[in-house]
């Protein structure tokens, strides 16, 4: 199983760290995966003892974004690869984090989502995936504004935790057959919460995940959630209550603003006042539990099939990065909206282009299609950086949706 979870007693943050140190990795410093996972042996004071693992693609940009992969239980580092990060990342360049859980802190290998000390800002778990922000940040030239955090399972419970907990960190999260944050602070508690889950007001989500960073008031991560209708381990219900914790987090109601279907499975928007798509919901008809991808070499194609990586013709990895706005393309939808039409296919689509704009990045943001970020115009809805903010830096704009635009090269 991948979810349900049994956690070995830890007398000491100490001993957890020796006891991560003892159970030898499963690659060496230095070695890499079959897709050039490296280790990172040292990146700050580790007090959740997890191990960092990180894809550098060839040539990367400047300003770049980042993505942190969290995998599920009984899975590593390298297996969770297979949800198709790693090779997005290659084409789209950005930069990839994959935590890794050790049997010395959780026999199952699952991240302790449900364990006080590792779910609070500051503290254990949560802390060392904070780190190995800090250090990627520190060792490339990465966006601070473009972080991410996705994850599977227990990784996808652990993804509404960094999103509760670092806010201030993560632009966006997408948990995967995950569920709430502090849905349970206890491993007894933490069954109940995955089957049948736990039914709360938006309210009470809400406050639960303002709870993770007490007095914040900036920014509030993007979320896009999945979940399978066949998921027995991860009740379908969790993923109403994570949209019901996260659209209230962020002040965004519960009603849906597009109802449509992608790649043939039901999808659900809720857009913030502004008319940005802030929280998005798939729910994978007859899908049980695992990371759903879609084998082959289609643009909006990902993944490779294994043990809870299930190809049900929809890649997860690809429709997360474009809902982040860092993987430009054109997806599988029936959206219409802003300007913006996709027409249904297999593996690929067609898109009648939005309105194009070709100024200065200065009058984009004083034009309301960008902002500016510490010196740097931002495009508005994606948050794509187009560089300095002044009037010699030409930028093409695509409008794709309300207050939303990408770059976009193609424009005339």
């Amino acid at each position: 199983m991948t979810v349900i979870t049994t956690r070995q007693t830890r007398t000491s943050r100490l001993r957890k760290k020796a006891l991560a140190a003892a159970l030898a990795p499963v690659l060496a410093f230095g070695t890499t995966s079959a897709w050039a996972l490296t280790q990172v042996t040292s990146f700050g004071s580790n007090p959740g003892a997890l191990q960092m693992f990180k894809h550098v693609p060839s040539s990367m940009p400047s300003n770049a974004p980042l993505v942190v992969a969290l995998h599920g239980c009984t899975q590593t580092a390298a297996a969770y690869e297979a949800s198709g990060w790693t090779a997005l990342a290659n084409t789209h360049k950005f930069y990839v984090v994959y935590p890794q859980q050790v049997s010395g802190n959780n026999s199952n290998k699952c991240f302790n989502w449900f364990e006080p000390g590792d779910i609070a800002r500051g503290q254990g778990e949560a802390l060392s995936i904070k780190q190995m922000v800090d250090n990627m940040k520190a060792n490339y030239s990465i966006d601070a504004n473009r972080v991410f955090v996705t994850g599977l399972s227990a990784g996808g419970f652990m993804t509404a935790v960094m999103g509760a907990t670092y806010p201030d960190v993560f632009a966006g999260a997408a948990p995967i057959a995950g569920g709430p944050y502090k849905c349970a602070t206890s491993m007894s508690a933490a069954f109940s919460c995955m089957s049948p889950g736990v039914d709360k007001s938006a309210t009470a989500w809400g406050d639960l995940a303002r709870s993770g960073y007490s007095g914040y008031s900036g920014r509030k991560p993007k979320v896009s959630i999945w979940q399978g209708t066949s998921d027995t381990t991860v009740k379908p219900m969790n993923m109403t209550e994570l949209m019901e914790q996260f659209t209230n987090y962020a002040g965004v109601d519960q009603t849906a603003d597009v109802s449509d279907t992608v790649a043939g499975y039901p999808h659900k928007v809720y857009k913030n006042s502004g008319g940005t798509p802030w929280v998005e919901t798939y729910s994978i008809t007859n899908m049980a539990h695992g990371t759903p991808v879609d084998p082959g070499t289609g643009a909006s194609q990902c993944g490779a099939a294994g043990a809870y990586i299930l190809d049900v013709n929809i890649c997860s990895s690809y429709y997360i990065g474009k809902f982040f706005g860092i993987i430009g393309g054109s997806g599988t939808t029936t959206t219409t909206a802003g300007g913006t039409t996709t027409t249904t296919a297999t593996t690929t689509t067609t898109t009648t282009a939005g309105t194009c704009y070709k100024s200065s990045n200065y009058s984009h943001v004083t034009g309301g299609r960008a902002y500016n970020s510490m010196g740097y115009a931002k495009a508005n809805g994606s948050n794509q950086n187009m560089g300095l903010n002044n009037t010699y830096v030409i930028t093409k704009l695509r409008k794709t949706g309300t207050n939303y635009y990408v770059i976009d090269n193609t424009c005339p």
